[in-house]
């Protein structure tokens, strides 16, 4: 049994009592989250999830613990709220890596961190953009000083105005190349430059995984077989995905999204949703680094390996070089 709840509706308590669980995406439906819609609306899970999005929630990660559910964040917000003993844990990843780049117009030269020196940079504060641009700037031994960081002006109509000369954003923030607004960019990536830090994550409420922890089992081997999904055929995929909500998922654009954020789902030589442990350690230590919080829980308790060795150990089929059959 699948619910699919459409993202114009308003986020309240899922209102399928049959469900084993709910699902709920940490934003509106997108490219992003095509692996769970896919999962979901292909019936690739064998137990009965409710799917919402939750949009504009401050407080997601304890949304989670508080409805004994499953989620899915950015690596960062799951992590802070960890430490603050929100009683979560992540059991997989969504994307292997951050989703953050900064852009620049192609036209103005801007093509590596050494080149920000000097500019004006538009972001938002305390965001996972402006922590990941800190690190990669301090690991290269660049001047952050030296850099003019602009609050509130991280948008592609404040690079085309001229009033940053970058701006701090993710991927599928970008214009899309069939849209009014395109336009032709440089794209400076983190992990270029050795910032390995988890993108989004999955988790649920430690309450489910002690009690139910088939249903996490269930829902892990559903997304990696949704996301193989997605892009094992663009043709079959795209047109679904659309489908679901016609006036946000636009196909053009949704197959663009799609691509720029594909090597952070099928990275070369990796598993779909599989994480390890080096990534975790680099979050955590530039999220110290930007005195964003303390390890008051550490990562062995917050973080869990076993849900994926025992997926991937029971369905070998879904590690396979044949599992997926690459970009179409």
């Amino acid at each position: 049994m699948i619910a699919l709840r459409p993202d114009s509706l308003p986020s309240r308590p899922a209102s399928n009592p049959a469900a084993a669980a709910s699902l709920l995406l940490d934003g509106p439906y997108a490219a992003r989250f095509a692996g769970e819609l896919i999962g979901l609306k292909q019936g690739f899970f064998t137990s009965q999830i409710a799917l919402r999005p939750h949009p504009d929630d401050p407080n997601f990660v304890e949304t989670i613990a508080r409805e004994h559910a499953i989620g899915v964040t950015t690596g960062q917000k799951f992590l802070l709220a960890a430490w603050r003993g929100v009683p979560v844990t992540a059991f997989a990843a969504s994307f292997l890596d951050t989703s953050i780049a900064i852009f620049t117009l192609e036209s103005s030269g801007l093509r590596r961190p050494p080149d920000l020196v000097g500019k004006r940079v538009g972001y938002r504060k305390a965001s996972e953009g402006d922590v990941i641009f800190d690190a990669m700037m301090a690991q290269l031994g660049l001047p952050r000083s030296q850099v003019t960081k602009v609050a509130d002006r991280d948008s592609f109509d404040a690079l085309r105005g001229g009033e940053v000369d970058a701006i701090i954003a993710a991927l599928d923030d970008q214009p899309s190349p069939s849209g009014a607004g395109y336009l032709r960019l440089n794209v400076i990536k983190p992990q270029d430059y050795g910032i390995h830090v988890p993108g989004l994550v999955y988790f649920a409420s430690n309450d489910l995984i002690h009690d139910r922890p088939s249903v996490i089992t269930d829902v892990l081997q559903g997304l990696i077989r949704g996301w193989q999904f997605v892009y094992s055929d663009y043709a079959r995929s795209v047109p679904i995905l659309a489908g679901l909500a016609p006036e946000r998922l636009i196909s053009d654009r949704l197959k663009a999204e799609l691509q720029q954020q594909r090597s952070l789902i099928l990275p070369t030589g990796g598993r779909i949703a599989d994480y390890d442990e080096s990534r975790w350690r680099t979050l955590r230590d530039i999220l110290i680094f930007a005195k964003l919080g303390e390890e008051e829980v550490p990562l062995a308790q917050a973080v869990n390996y076993q849900f994926l060795r025992d997926v991937y150990r029971r369905s070998p089929d879904l590690g396979a070089p044949g599992a997926w059959n690459g970009e179409n």
